[in-house]
């Protein structure tokens, strides 16, 4: 099914284009006609064609109230009639494709050429016998022992290696695309949505919903389908995905009852039927055109493929000036991605520099050989050109081009981008078991540098399962829930209804699903717990239900994150009417002028009383940890009517009725995470809509701050006071002398916690700029979560909203599995780190070695092919090896790297350096002197196609020895001594490298004429072995020298502090200026299901095939719909901020580590702020020389 393209789906769909046949009263066209009007004109329409919404229901044979009977035969006719609630996907890349797509590579390009032309060379023959004498030394050798036959075997080893490299990377990236397809379809099959099916409200999933099926919306949906609303309260919807349009839609069944696909329910709730789906409704037609565009688009692009690749990344600095014009054309076009992950454009960078050292090197090796032989026969022997001889000339020099582009392939580090995806990917697959569900694959690396986390602690830190534990009611406050005997039976009356009527219908509690388990809670957690306090009072909330349904509500003012209330009219039988209230007690209490006494006679309640009420009854609660929610009423007379959209008045002047404290315990689990985190460096704040003294008790509970500690808790009005000027804009000054100490924000709006995140995103008072994840569950969480580094949305009290912002989503809603994400975050980067050193060191050797070896002997001692194995084993199979490592806990023992920190460390270079020298020495040896060392023939100077020998075999056999050897050195990278640590954890790594060995033994064996190899006996393979296994000894007596000793390393590749200045800060500020409007337009970015779907699937397949190129945007990124209604606002520039590749910080980190293990852990442990004032008091004299006065630095001095 998911295989159709667009097209065939769409003509599928039309075949019964007359609904009538089918037995139902309207057909497809005209569902979708009737959804194209908006307003007044689609009530006029529904009214005069079908009589109204009860007559459209009646044609679709649905009930308004009980929905679809549910039978199958009726849901299967349906579906084919109407089409079924999915938007096909588009056809994934076949495995031709890719293997198409892998061969587009520059480097193996050229391979292919230089192999080729040696073969069509290897079997010219010029004519006579004379050439050998006249073409001097050139020829000699060419006829020897009949070797010449074989000399068509170096090209076609060449292209046979090349096929290798060509299926392995389009094997990687075809694995990719399917794991990538079967996260989405999880992430799919997760999105249920409320209807009504035979009276009873079911959890379907989207994809099940047909037209006819009664649905019921509620704040923080996400719409599945195109609808008609049948009854609602106070719905509000956010159409700007569709329409671009950032103000709320009022929807009523009277005015405008048309409910669209793809868009966002802001407030209140209601039911609809539903009238178009899948392709039919509105997302899915504008998908379609999509479709057709795309495929449109994909054959232009054809025309002009431009090479994608490692070399043609090198090369983009050569490329004309109208190639880089056209590339910025297509930046512009391409969709509003977040900015790349820190980790992706240090690599970028990386790959970039060492490509060009490559090419630099390749070019010089050829032009060196072709001088040196030209001179050699031309000049210094004083040859003639002969034309007979000039096959013969050529030949040599097309080997010495593909000795040039052997260095190449060998420089560039192709491998990079194989190990990120590999190490992402496992990553990803293996969060997925620690109920961690990644939907932005660079979200998962960015949460190993994370600095601070911003939790919301409603469902996170606590168990989002409410029960009423104490009462004031009648005067009395009740320390547990009281017998119902006890209150005033008119109070409890009031009460009883009060919280029957003014919640949720939706929201019920269940029968426990195991003998003797917890009730189950379904809807608003809050509303819940409300429930369970009747039913503790032995009454029963649904009778109450029953006698006033849903319908004859008369109006509802839903909960919204300003009113932090809920109301309800009822019309009473008298025809006046009444309406009950409830919410956060400090707000409901300010509106109480009176309040019910211990018979239940309403008295006046002055402000003294107010005041002795919370000192007395609420501070107590809320220091239990309890949520305090008040619940009242008010009579209103039946004439006049009174104005209810005058909100102020009539949300006024109530009567109180209680006030409860509703318990919501802390997981047994979150404070060990919490100390994990603080231990790991990672600051955790905790953001919160609950009263302060509540939030401070949990807080102390979750061990986020401990008594006697330096910390600010504040609420929302304060911390808006701190932070913003006369003028009520935010400064970053006055931000900066908040953050850093606050650890609970108390009654936050959602602005409140998006201020919040961007100040300390955009602050630069501390050396690191902070790397900052959120978790969020609500709809008004979206801009936080859209903002923040990493957002993490909560997988079952998530709304759709909050996930479709989100970049994880938790599936078990636990903050323990953040933590989890931290350590796979750090280990992404660790196994890149691995990687990046083994690989160095062997892209220094090779380069090395070919160079001089070429320079000197005219004549590469590692051959093509030889090369092309050395590549194959240190890029594909180390990646493989080095980036599948699981993650251990010791991760978490050490600070977050932040974004400044370079990839490579001063550890690791001087890993590298010293490996590299080792094995420069010890090739260079056997290249000069080891004919001596092991009494045989040299191998240097042989003539072109000569037979080979054991002298280069054993060079390049203990090359590779010393690869395998150093594979395990490569395992540490923080100078650990014990290298074969854990290594058994690993069975990946164990079995590539004894793999790679028995191949090398395969290949020096029985390799012969292709590899070059000549076969060795037992004693000189022992002493290969015996020189790699040198590594291992050598890789300890590098441990053994101190960083401190290598000063020098610390220059190599620093940038300057003003380069590290991540240029997007720079950028955000100007962008940031009308705040209010980008905070509604975020709705345009925060995208819906289906378009989601596809694009991500773009984005991520694309990433993956590309994932180091991302520079040479891939025509096919276009293909996200997107662009087809993105404002320019949202382009945020794709800067990469300069990133040092060599650390310079490591010695002032270890000497901070030292001082701290010295030091008895100070309370200010997790402060971050505080530590770097206390290592700069130290390192302020050093790096002031180096500091600039514009540098984060120097400002910091300053202040201090």
């Amino acid at each position: 099914m998911g295989d159709m393209s667009n097209s065939d789906f769409y003509a599928k769909n039309q075949i019964n284009e007359d609904g009538h046949a089918a037995g139902f009263g309207c057909s497809v066209m005209e569902l979708r006609s009737l959804m194209e009007l908006r307003g007044s004109e689609a009530v006029v329409k529904i009214q005069d064609d079908y009589g109204g919404v009860e007559g459209l229901c009646k044609r679709l044979k649905t009930s308004p109230t009980e929905g679809l009977a549910g039978a199958q035969p009726d849901l299967d006719k349906r579906k084919d009639v109407y089409g079924k609630n999915l938007i096909p996907p588009k056809k994934p890349k076949t495995f031709l494709q890719l293997v198409w797509e892998a061969l587009q590579d520059v480097t193996l390009i050229i391979l292919e050429i230089a192999a080729l032309i040696s073969l069509g060379l290897s079997f010219y023959h010029p004519p006579g016998e004379t050439t050998g004498e006249a073409c001097g030394a050139a020829a000699s050798g060419v006829e020897d022992e009949g070797e010449a036959e074989a000399g068509w075997i170096e090209g076609a080893a060449i292209l046979l290696s090349v096929v290798c490299v060509v299926l392995v990377t389009a094997f990687n990236d075809w694995s990719k695309e399917k794991q990538f397809r079967g996260l989405q379809s999880r992430i799919e099959q997760e999105q249920k949505f409320q209807v009504v099916r035979a009276g009873q409200v079911i959890q379907l999933p989207v994809a099940d919903i047909v037209v006819g099926d009664i649905a019921q919306i509620k704040y923080g949906d996400l719409l599945p389908t195109d609808g008609i609303l049948i009854q609602g309260n106070d719905l509000k919807i956010d159409e700007s995905s569709l329409t671009g349009e950032s103000d709320h839609v009022k929807k009523s069944a009277d005015k405008d009852p048309m409910l669209l696909s793809g868009t966002h329910v802001m407030e209140g709730s209601g039911r609809m039927i539903v009238s178009a789906v899948g392709v039919n409704s509105q997302t899915g037609i504008i998908f379609t055109l999509l479709g057709a565009g795309v495929e449109e688009e994909e054959k232009k692009e054809k025309k002009v493929k431009k090479p994608d690749g490692a070399a043609a990344m090198e090369m983009q600095p050569l490329k004309s000036a109208e190639g880089g014009d056209e590339e910025k054309e297509r930046k512009k076009v391409s969709a509003p991605k977040k900015e790349k992950s820190v980790l992706q454009g240090k690599l970028t960078k990386l790959a970039v520099q060492i490509g060009k050292a490559g090419l630099l090197m390749s070019a010089i090796t050829v032009i060196i050989l072709v001088l040196y032989f030209a001179i050699d026969n031309f000049v210094m022997q004083k040859r003639p050109w002969l034309p007979e001889c000039t096959p013969v000339y050529i030949q040599y020099f097309v080997k010495f081009f593909i000795i040039g582009v052997t260095v190449l392939v060998v420089a560039v580090p192709e491998g990079l981008p194989l190990a990120v995806t590999i190490s992402l990917a496992y990553s990803v697959k293996k969060m997925m078991k620690d109920n961690n569900l990644v939907r932005h694959l660079d979200a998962c690396e960015t949460m190993g540098n994370a600095t601070a986390i911003c939790s919301d602690k409603t469902g996170t830190l606590t168990t989002n399962r409410m029960t009423a534990v104490q009462l004031y009611v009648a005067d009395m406050h009740h320390k547990a829930i009281p017998e119902s005997g006890i209150l005033p039976p008119k109070s409890l009356e009031l009460l009883v209804n009060a919280i029957s009527i003014n919640s949720a219908y939706t929201t019920k509690i269940l029968p426990p699903d195991k003998e003797g388990g917890l009730p189950k809670q379904v809807g608003n957690k809050t509303e819940c717990g409300l429930l369970g306090l009747v039913l503790d009072l032995k009454k029963d909330y649904q009778p109450i239900r029953n006698q006033i349904p849903e319908e004859k509500l008369y109006k509802v003012y839903t909960f919204n994150s300003v009113r932090k209330s809920m109301s309800t009219v009822i019309k009473l039988p008298d025809g006046s009417f009444r309406m009950y209230s409830k919410g956060a007690s400090e707000i409901v209490l300010k509106k109480c002028n009176y309040v019910l006494n211990e018979v239940g006679e309403s008295r006046v309640f002055r402000p003294r009383d107010k005041d002795e009420m919370v000192k007395k009854v609420i501070e107590p609660m809320a220091s239990d940890g309890l949520r305090t929610i008040c619940v009242a009423y008010r009579d209103f007379p039946g004439s006049p009517e009174p104005n209810w959209d005058d909100e102020n008045n009539i949300l006024n002047d109530l009567i109180a009725i209680c006030v409860v404290g509703i318990e919501d315990p802390v997981r047994p689990e979150v404070p060990d995470a919490i100390q994990k985190c603080q231990r790991a460096g990672i600051t955790v704040r905790m953001v919160t809509g609950d009263n302060i003294n509540t939030a401070r008790a949990i807080a102390i509970k979750c061990g986020i701050i401990h008594p006697g500690e330096d910390f600010i808790c504040i609420d929302g009005k304060e911390f808006n006071r701190r932070i913003r000027n006369e003028k009520g804009e935010v400064e970053q000054e006055r931000m900066d002398k908040v953050w850093p100490k606050l650890r609970v924000l108390a009654r936050s709006s959602p602005t409140d916690k998006h201020t919040l995140v961007k100040g300390i995103i955009d602050s630069t008072m501390v050396d690191q700029r902070q790397v900052v994840a959120v978790t969020g569950d609500g709809t008004n969480d979206g801009p936080a979560l859209k903002k923040a580094d990493v957002g993490f949305a909560m997988g079952i009290a998530g709304t759709d909203v909050a996930k479709e912002a989100s970049d994880i989503i938790l599936t078990d809603d636990n903050f323990s599995s953040i933590v989890k994400a931290v350590m796979w975050g750090r280990n992404v980067y660790d196994s890149i780190s691995k990687f990046l050193q083994f690989q160095l060191t062997v892209n220094v050797v090779a380069v090395i070695v070919a160079f001089t070896g070429a320079c000197i002997t005219q004549d590469s001692p590692l051959k093509a092919v030889q090369m092309l194995w050395v590549n194959l084993i240190m890029d594909t199979f180390a990646s493989l090896a080095l980036a599948t490592e699981p993650p251990t806990e010791s991760l978490l023992k050490r600070k977050p790297y932040g974004r400044n920190k370079p990839l490579i460390s001063s550890t690791m270079t001087k890993n590298i350096l010293g490996h590299g020298v080792y094995q420069l020495v010890i090739i260079f040896t056997l290249l000069f002197v080891g004919e001596q060392i092991f009494d045989i023939d040299s191998g240097r100077d042989a003539p072109l196609h000569s037979p080979p020998s054991e002298h280069y075999t054993i060079i390049f056999n203990t090359f590779v020895m010393m690869q395998l050897f150093n594979e395990i050195n490569a395992r540490k990278i923080h100078g650990e001594r014990n290298v074969f640590d854990g290594i058994f954890r690993n069975p990946i790594f164990c079995s590539i490298v004894f793999g790679t060995f028995a191949m090398q033994i395969v290949i020096v064996q029985f390799g012969g004429k292709p590899f070059s190899c000549q076969p060795l006996d037992l004693e000189k393979w022992m002493w290969c072995v015996f020189l790699g296994l040198g590594e291992l000894v050598w890789g300890q007596v590098i441990a053994s020298v101190p960083n401190s000793k290598l000063r020098f390393l610390r220059r190599a590749g620093a940038l300057t502090r003003k380069d590290e200045m991540p240029e997007e800060d720079v950028n955000e500020d100007n962008e940031e200026i009308d705040h209010a409007e980008r905070e509604l337009r975020r709705g345009q970015i925060l995208w819906f299901r289906g378009l989601n779907r596809i694009q991500t699937q773009i984005r991520v397949v694309n990433a993956f095939r590309s994932s180091l190129y991302e520079g040479l945007e891939k025509p096919d990124s276009r293909s996200s719909i997107h662009n087809f209604m993105t404002h320019p606002e949202f382009r945020i520039d794709d800067s990469t901020p300069n990133i040092p590749l060599i650390d310079d910080t490591d010695e002032e980190s270890a000497r901070r580590r030292r001082k701290f293990s010295s030091q008895p852990s100070s309370p200010n442990k997790n402060n971050n702020a505080i530590d770097s004032g206390i290592n700069l008091t130290i390192d302020t004299s050093k790096s002031a020389a180096s500091s600039s006065p514009a540098s984060p630095l120097h400002s910091l001095e300053t202040s201090l």
